[in-house]
């Protein structure tokens, strides 16, 4: 697998700005490209990234999406005086040319290929694209909203011409519908297109019907663009959240991309005048995580909004830092989506039902949006002149600037030197990957007092015993920081891991999550409040277990011939209680006896690390020699788990998920995105 971040930024591409007054566009500045660079550089992200030059694109390339005319006109405004740049731009809406227009759009359509290139050769493992002008909202035949070529569509339609790719998702984070992408792409059922946006009922610019949730594509598109409209304003961490958990995730991993490229806009972060949303920049680097997990890792960001500078400059580090591969910040903020969010991702799925399996028996049915109707303004409808007159004052933003300083110094954290740690006899370096370190065990002295003091009612027999040493060398390594996360072979995956969550409660993790996967008896322990436990296995347990946050047993059957729940159950139901959770250890105990497959715990393990900044400890059942190599490789993060041929769930297990996600939703809330409210 390729390895490495490309990082394209030419500073030429600061030399397009607005030459006159124009309330409009007066927030699309040179300084939301140079600004953002001077952040990765005062991280030090720079220099750990492949740096990868950008080139113009060719008129052939920018022929793939936009019409000769469009690029005739853009053309021609290198030789125009102020006077005629004007009266150009005056066509479009809400767009501006200066003599270097053409040339910097060029260069963000060319950095844009370049990174595909890179990227899609296996030169570079993912990458960033930062450019300017945006691309998302121009069209075949015209320039909008700061946009004059579709920098994302045409490294589309390129990645399909040139390597023959069948399937790409373009993830549109932007506060604003990329309405140019959605009718570059609306009958093409090779794009999925997905984009969440501020509409307001159609009230927020673009203000157009076809941005609406209704809208689901045309022809053989049908089922293939999908939009999540935002009726107010304020939507934060958590409502993000749960429309890649109950929307874009399921159908991303059903439609099985071979390429993702994100329309990464910020102005869908704390602090944008145009979004007047509440997310704040650690979310970015949650959702990157996600994607990461998709098309073997092959994802290329490419810059679109962002207009606070200090919120767009954090947003683009944290994307880097996850695309980098280090440890993703805890999240912040109460996660529990509003009502309005839920409204919006429950008329998604009710709009797709008909095009994917995932949602074939899902209980889905329209809501009438009441939470926001009934309080709707009587206003006309916003354009972008009238909308800039409530942005939000210099007073707030200088608050926002003071709030960002504190907030990014309380989630940021020094990277432990160490990604993965292990123990291990002579020999086992040589099936382990390169990168995963090998730590000295526990004198069996010391091992042998550590349990006689705290765990003699666990421990019986010596060979558990011995197998112990690792458990307790490595969570104190990822306890201190040294390490980020770890793993271990255990003969009693199930003792060694009940030792694992009172030994890691004595070292003072607060609140512990522990997914056991297998028919394993899970360890009664009294350490009430303090874990979560989600049992995924085959049978019923006998009898209930004395934790005070024992979830539940999850029956997980992994392609069997009457369908698959795995997702259904992980991204419906595990992600969701686990980021209501809020974790900060997550250890995952694998036995023997199982029916979920390697390609199923390794992705399982790979979407987990999104939780407790990275801190993950695993615990493996010793006859799984290729289910520890597969482990480590996702730890290290060296490879990305591949999981075939999707196979939908049948009715059943969906009804078993629904009433799971039924019964807990009012404890832990990122579930109640789904089914009847």
């Amino acid at each position: 697998m390729a390895s490495g971040t490309a990082l394209i930024y030419d500073e030429e591409m600061t030399t397009h700005k607005l030459l006159w007054s124009d309330p409009i566009c007066d927030i699309e500045v040179p300084e939301r490209l140079s600004s953002s660079y001077e952040q990765l550089r005062s991280y030090h992200l720079v220099e750990r990234c492949v740096h990868v030059p950008a080139r113009e694109g060719s008129e052939e390339e920018i022929l793939l999406v936009h019409s000769l005319e469009h690029l005739e006109v853009a053309k021609s405004t290198q030789t125009m005086n102020e006077e005629e740049l004007k009266r150009v731009s005056g066509n479009y809406d809400a767009f501006f040319f200066h003599p270097s227009t053409y040339r910097c759009a060029r260069l963000a359509v060319g950095a844009a290929l370049q990174l595909v290139d890179a990227v899609v050769r296996g030169e570079a493992r993912n990458g960033m694209a930062l450019v300017r002008p945006p691309g998302h909202h121009s069209q075949r035949n015209a320039a909008n909203g700061f946009c004059l070529f579709n920098n994302v569509a045409i490294a589309a339609e390129y990645a399909k011409l040139k390597y023959g790719l069948q399937r790409i998702l373009i993830v549109d984070w932007d506060v604003h519908h990329g309405q140019g992408t959605q009718y570059i792409f609306e009958e093409d059922p090779s794009v999925l297109y997905f984009s969440w946006h501020r509409y307001e009922h159609q009230e927020f610019w673009p203000s157009l019907k076809e941005s609406d949730y209704d809208a689901v594509g045309v022809g053989k598109g049908k089922g293939f663009n999908i939009n999540l409209p935002w009726n107010k304003v304020g939507m934060g961490n958590s409502d993000y959240l749960a429309a890649f958990f109950h929307v874009l995730l399921p159908m991303a991993f059903e439609f099985d991309p071979e390429l993702v490229i994100v329309s990464s806009g910020y102005d869908s972060g704390i602090g944008d005048p145009e979004g007047e949303m509440n997310a704040t920049p650690e979310v970015f680097a949650h959702l990157t995580h996600f994607l990461m997990q998709l098309a073997n890792g092959k994802l290329c960001v490419i810059l679109e909004g962002g207009y606070h500078l200090k919120s767009l400059g954090e947003s683009v580090c944290m994307t880097v830092k996850t695309l980098l591969g280090d440890p993703v910040p805890q999240i912040t903020g109460e996660m529990a989506p509003c009502l309005s969010a839920v409204e919006s991702i429950q008329n998604v799925r009710a709009a797709h039902k008909p095009y994917w399996k995932w949602l074939a028996y899902e209980d889905t049915s329209f809501l009438q949006n009441l939470s926001t109707k009934s309080h709707l303004l009587k206003k006309t409808n916003l354009n972008p002149s009238t909308e800039h007159e409530s942005k939000i004052t210099n007073n707030t933003t200088v608050k926002v600037e003071r709030f960002l300083e504190l907030h990014m110094k309380n989630i940021l954290f020094p990277v432990p030197p160490i990604k993965t740690a292990t123990t291990g006899s002579e020999g086992s370096e040589h099936f382990l990957p390169e990168h995963v370190q090998l730590v000295k065990e526990m004198d069996k002295t010391e091992i042998k007092a550590l349990v006689s003091d705290f765990y003699a009612d666990l421990v019986k027999e010596d060979k558990t015993l011995l197998s112990l040493g690792s458990i307790f060398v490595i969570l104190d390594k990822i306890l201190k920081k040294e390490v980020c996360n770890g793993f271990t072979a255990s003969p009693t995956a199930a003792l060694s891991a009940a030792v694992a969550l009172r030994h890691s409660v004595r070292l003072g993790f607060q609140r512990v999550l522990c997914v056991f996967v297998g028919d394993m008896q899970v360890i009664p322990n009294t350490e009430d409040g303090r874990m979560l436990i989600i049992n995924i296995c085959e049978k019923e347990q006998s009898e209930k277990t004395s934790f005070i946050f024992v979830l539940t047993n999850l029956l997980l059957l992994l392609k069997d011939d009457e369908g698959n729940d795995f997702f259904s159950a992980v991204l419906g139901f595990i992600l969701p209680v686990a980021y209501s959770y809020q974790p900060n250890l997550t250890v995952i105990a694998v036995g023997s006896n199982r029916n979920l497959g390697i390609s199923g715990i390794t992705l399982l393990v790979a979407l987990l690390q999104g939780l407790a900044e990275s801190r993950i400890f695993a615990v493996i059942e010793d006859t799984e020699i290729s289910l520890m190599q597969s482990v480590a490789k996702v730890l290290v993060g060296t490879s990305t788990p591949s999981f075939g041929i999707y196979v939908p769930p049948n009715q059943e297990k969906v009804n078993k998920i629904k009433a799971l996600r039924d019964q807990f939703q009012e404890e832990w809330k990122m579930l109640q995105c789904s089914g009847k409210l």
